[in-house]
């Protein structure tokens, strides 16, 4: 039998699973683009520094933090990934800066700067409207569950509706009601 997750393992028949979360969704997706992004950023700053010294130092550090965005969609659930998401978004950006910087191409390295502070307000909006979303969605599980818990409360003070009338009013003259046609 294979090995089986924790949440595997304590599911129950009827469970009702708990909502995912829409903050990992959207940061994750972000980190994913901005790993492209800095991927072809070195490839861009390889290319127009091609007889520099420092290229390869340029591509591997682009490549590094792409490598580093995607790793941290792993550690978005525990309570490094976020913090570690706002450092590494001011780790992209300085990284456009020093490549600016460093190079001697002017103003074409520089306007990379721009999509690097587009992803850091896409950063952004994920872990604000994430959030938002997030605390909605729990509400509306919780809600949920706590109607779940009613209508199974309200089965079990249902009586039993397998006997008929007809059987209750010949065991329990209580139940009768009213003289019947065949005692008249």
């Amino acid at each position: 039998m294979p090995r089986q997750t924790r949440a595997q393992r304590e599911w129950q028949p009827g469970q009702i699973p708990p909502p995912r979360s829409v903050k990992a969704l959207f940061a994750s997706t972000v980190l994913c683009l901005e790993a492209a992004l800095m991927f072809f950023f070195g490839l861009a700053a390889w290319g127009l520094n091609q007889n520099e010294w420092f290229v390869w130092w340029i591509f591997a550090a682009a490549c590094l933090i792409a490598v580093l965005c995607v790793a941290l969609c792993a550690f978005l659930h525990r309570p490094v990934g976020y913090p570690a998401g706002w450092v590494l978004q001011c780790l992209i950006i300085a990284s456009f800066v020093a490549v600016a910087l460093v190079t001697s191409e002017g103003l074409i390295v520089p306007l990379a700067v721009l999509p690097g502070l587009a992803f850091a307000a896409c950063w952004w909006y994920a872990m604000d409207k994430g959030a938002q979303l997030d605390a909605e969605k729990m509400e509306r599980y919780l809600a949920e569950e706590k109607l779940a818990q009613q209508a199974e409360q309200s089965d079990n003070d249902v009586p039993d509706l397998t006997r008929t009338d007809a059987d209750a009013s010949a065991r329990d003259p209580e139940v009768r009601g009213p003289a019947s046609s065949a005692e008249k």
